[in-house]
């Protein structure tokens, strides 16, 4: 093997073990969210805390990415104004909101159609066409959810709420992926995120203030450790490395490898949370990674646009 050849297998190893690794440390998310709730707050202060510990790390970021760029339009600020409050605000409190309902399991599969979300969102905002062969893999992976569904719905009404508020999430992230391309390939993704998740972070902390009394700041001891570790691990860290990847290996393989992420998070619910695993469970994660597998292999270039 020639010195160019062990370059690029170094490459090719070194991006998927970043798409994995990044994959891994967004489903930690729920997890963490998890076990602070266990503390008796709510999604309003957990998601304070957790923008609070990343708001610093964005703003280095954005400062970072943009340092050799020239300054921002106000075209500029009302774009990633607008992405940065329906990508990272309203996504993360639905998200968190919803977790207060539903278990970690059922939260990442919801999630986990974000790429069939923006396959209809394509359809309904941009008259894209879709496939035979997506429409199959758009009805295998949304059998997967409401069989899991369909199964803890019995536990309770308040699974139908909080599913409705995750898959809420997993629609203003699809949007905010829909509506970020052009402003993507126009200031680089980096700053994109950056920027646009440093307005999310402001917003997510005044609305805290807003809702409550400064007082409300006083929480147990774990939910302030557990915060910085979501900030840190399951925010900022992720993004970086998912970038890292992407140059590395593209966008097709970082998403494929990146369906290690709801069976990690069935794997730490059930070690660390101790929640339920059955053969509905099994078989829901297996017909939702499937059908992504699915839309990822038949997904034409023409098939989505932003």
């Amino acid at each position: 093997m020639n010195a160019t050849a062990a370059a690029a297998r170094r490459e090719l190893l070194t991006g998927m073990m970043l798409a994995a690794a990044g994959a891994i440390a967004f489903s930690c998310k729920a997890i963490i969210v998890k076990l602070a709730y266990r503390y008796h707050v709510d999604a309003t202060t957990t998601i304070m805390y957790r923008m609070l510990f990343a708001l610093p790390l964005f703003l280095c970021l954005a400062w970072w990415s943009g340092r050799a760029q020239p300054p921002l339009s106000g075209r500029d600020w009302r774009a990633l104004s607008g992405l940065g409050f329906c990508g990272y605000y309203l996504a993360s409190y639905l998200d968190f909101a919803g977790l207060q309902y539903i278990n970690a399991n059922l939260e990442r599969l919801i999630l986990y159609l974000n790429p069939t979300i923006v396959l209809l969102a394509g359809k309904l905002l941009f008259k894209t066409s879709v496939t035979r062969a997506q429409w199959l893999a758009l009805s295998v992976s949304y059998l997967g959810v409401l069989l899991v569904f369909g199964h803890d719905v019995q536990t309770g009404p308040d699974i139908v709420l909080g599913s409705v508020l995750v898959l809420g999430s997993a629609i203003s992230y699809a949007i905010y992926l829909v509506y970020s391309g052009a402003t993507v390939r126009r200031l680089g993704a980096l700053r994109v995120t950056g920027t646009a998740t440093t307005i999310a972070c402001i917003l997510c902390i005044a609305q805290f203030f807003i809702l409550k009394p400064p007082a409300a700041m006083v929480v147990a001891a774990p939910v302030i450790w557990l915060s910085v570790l979501n900030a840190v691990l399951c925010t900022f860290v992720p993004v970086l490395i998912t970038m890292m990847a992407l140059e590395r290996i593209g966008a097709g393989l970082t998403a494929q490898i990146g369906m290690i992420g709801p069976m990690s998070t069935v794997a730490l619910s059930v070690l660390i949370l101790h929640e339920p695993f059955n053969a509905w469970i099994a078989a829901g994660t297996a017909l939702v990674v499937a059908g992504v597998w699915m839309l990822a292999r038949f997904r034409q270039p023409s098939a989505t646009k932003s």
